[in-house]
């Protein structure tokens, strides 16, 4: 149900195209859309029923603001740039980059082939993208060996290695004509575009000729080049006959979720496919559609010649947004691509809807229940602390994030600790909560990032009322913080919870799936914490040892360390080894002598 002030916004909405973007009771963007009509469009939310993740939506929303545009294709483009300038919880969302690697023919005097994930507008040429780096490596390879152009630096004065291997024109000694290189990069180009045919006879003659002059190790290295030809190109289906670059998408939904898949065409074959599920808000053909503009708006990303689409879909809106041509199959072996993409997109949402099935209870379901525990509105991100060191020795503490119940590794952090000037001791509690509380969220005000929906402390009191102390009257923050307590045998045993005042154990049942993802969120820091900690003393100690030898100095122990990165593998190391750290054979030696000596003692 809507409040007061939605009430009175939704009144004074205007009947035009833009953009409207939904808000929690932390102020927070969990939700961007585009309208041709706002008034229509957001007044719908409130006044209609609804059901799973929009119900969800609706029940989390505590504001809105809204953008308006001239046209609708305006519109488009401010929801995409809203999208990932604030990464919404509820939209679909895609990393910046692809990812992919690609070949690259540098534009420059001597040209070289390389893989790069970086697209850049410097008048390469680029081919891609490939289904992994080996994939492309490979391709490399063998393009190197039977069209090769400058593999070394270049001016080196003398004929490099390559140069007598077959695999470079020679810019190492001598002036390579342009247009060798021209004439190299033009059978490069009709390779990777999927003409194979000319080189696969041009191969099979040179084989021929180098096995008739009893050349066998020449005609056994032509014969695996051909093999590579029939093995990784000619085995793929051929999709079409005018080596066209396409991307195709097509979609499958059901039950509130858009399953999408993408094929890339690439050299008259597939290439490629990529898969996208997620549960979304408003009319599945709208979603799919800001899919493919986010898609084409992300770094690295090297459009097609040609976009293929389901009939559903406004082509003309979105031809002139990614200003590549798009058309729907209508016959013939695309059209039976199309169709199979969309098998695909439904066997993956069946599949996910089976594992949902067995999975709600225990991450979303399990989340939710914390929050009901705690008096709070449903959140979805939580951030959990822990601290370690040994005697208040090497203090270090570790965050780790949970979204949905599941745990987002790539959002973990550590943090040495440095100590507070009062409190030197590392063994100080409330002062390493401080310190890491306050480094955290200093960061992500700085960065105008999203703040967390829960903070849970492993440990009591003393952790709750250090960090509260650090976000309410330091940062002004009022984020909700709880604490989780062990027993006597290191198990999560209770959730600590209330203001400064009156701080209580929340009533959690034990074998509910809520207090498992609490334990479950506890073992995760304690064992992020323990590692990074056990790291870091390691290497404090091997640092402290080293500091005792005569002639090992500060660079000389990041370089052991940063090579070696235990005691144990310099004792075992030569002198040679430890020399080709760059040290002096006199101080290897020495290095070698101190360490042993110190075991024995």
């Amino acid at each position: 149900m809507a409040t007061e002030l939605i009430e009175h916004k939704l009144a004074l909405l205007p009947g035009l195209p833009g953009c409207y973007m939904m808000k929690d009771i932390n102020g927070k963007i969990i939700y961007v859309g585009k309208a041709k009509n706002l008034k229509n469009r957001v007044r719908s939310y409130f006044k209609s029923s609804h059901t799973g993740k929009t119900e969800r939506l609706v029940s989390e929303i505590r504001d809105f603001e809204t953008i308006v545009t001239s046209t609708d294709k305006e519109a488009f483009l401010l929801e995409i740039t809203l999208i990932q300038k604030h990464q919404p919880y509820y939209n679909i969302r895609l990393k910046r980059g692809t990812g992919y690697p690609y070949i690259k023919i540098t534009n420059e005097r001597d040209p070289m082939m390389k893989i790069t994930g970086k697209i850049e507008k410097d008048g390469a040429y680029y081919f891609g993208p490939y289904p992994n780096v080996y994939a492309a490596e490979e391709t490399m390879r063998f393009l190197q060996k039977v069209y090769p152009l400058r593999r070394c630096p270049g001016h080196l004065g003398r004929p490099c290695l390559y140069y007598h291997m077959g695999q470079c024109l020679g810019a190492c000694f001598k002036e390579v004509p342009e247009a060798e290189y021209a004439q190299q990069i033009e059978k490069i180009k009709k390779f990777l575009n999927g003409n194979v045919a000319h080189i696969k006879k041009e191969l099979s003659e040179k084989m021929q000729q180098a096995a008739a002059e009893m050349k066998f190790e020449r005609a056994a290295e032509l014969r695996d080049q051909i093999q590579y030809i029939e093995q990784t190109v000619e085995k793929q289906k051929i999709i079409s006959n005018d080596h066209t670059s396409r991307d195709l998408f097509n979609f499958y939904y059901d039950r509130g979720y858009i399953s999408i898949q993408v094929f890339f065409i690439r050299q008259a074959r597939l290439m490629k496919r990529e898969k996208k599920i997620a549960p979304i808000i408003n009319d599945p053909v709208e979603e799919f559609t800001t899919f493919i503009l986010q898609f084409y708006n992300r770094k690295n990303n090297l459009p097609p010649k040609e976009i293929l689409v389901p009939k559903s879909v406004d082509i003309a809106n979105i031809e002139s947004l990614v200003g590549v041509p798009m058309r729907t199959p209508q016959r013939g072996e695309k059209r039976e691509l199309m169709a199979l993409a969309k098998k695909n997109a439904k066997l993956v949402l069946d599949e996910k809807f089976r594992l949902m099935e067995l999975d709600e209870s225990k991450t979303i379901g399990a989340q939710d229940e914390i929050f009901a525990a705690l008096s709070l509105p449903k959140g979805h991100v939580i951030e959990a602390f822990d601290h370690s060191h040994i005697m208040g020795q090497d203090p270090v503490s570790a965050m780790v994030m949970f979204v949905d119940g599941r745990p987002e590794k790539n959002m973990y952090r550590k943090y040495k600790l440095k100590g507070e000037v009062e409190h030197q001791n590392g063994a100080d509690e409330a002062s390493n909560t401080r310190e890491v509380i306050r480094r955290r969220y200093t960061r992500l005000l700085k960065e105008h990032a999203d703040l967390p929906d829960l903070i849970l402390m492993d440990g009591g009191e003393i952790e709750m009322l250090a960090a509260r102390d650090v976000l309410e009257n330091e940062l002004n923050l009022n984020i909700p913080l709880a604490g989780m307590v062990k027993n006597d045998k290191h198990k999560t045993a209770a959730l600590l919870f209330g203001d400064d005042a009156h701080i209580h154990e929340v009533p959690l049942d034990h074998k509910s799936q809520g207090f498992y993802l609490l334990q479950r969120i506890q073992d995760e820091v304690h064992r992020f914490v323990i590692t990074f900690h056990r790291k870091t003393h390691s290497r404090n100690s091997l640092s402290s040892q080293l500091e005792t030898i005569k002639g090992v100095g500060p660079k000389t122990r990041t370089k052991l360390l940063k090579t070696f990165g235990s005691l144990n593998k310099i004792k075992t190391a030569s002198v040679a080894d430890i020399q080709a750290v760059g040290v002096s054979k006199t101080t290897a030696q020495m290095i070698k002598l101190s360490l042993n000596t110190a075991v024995k003692s």
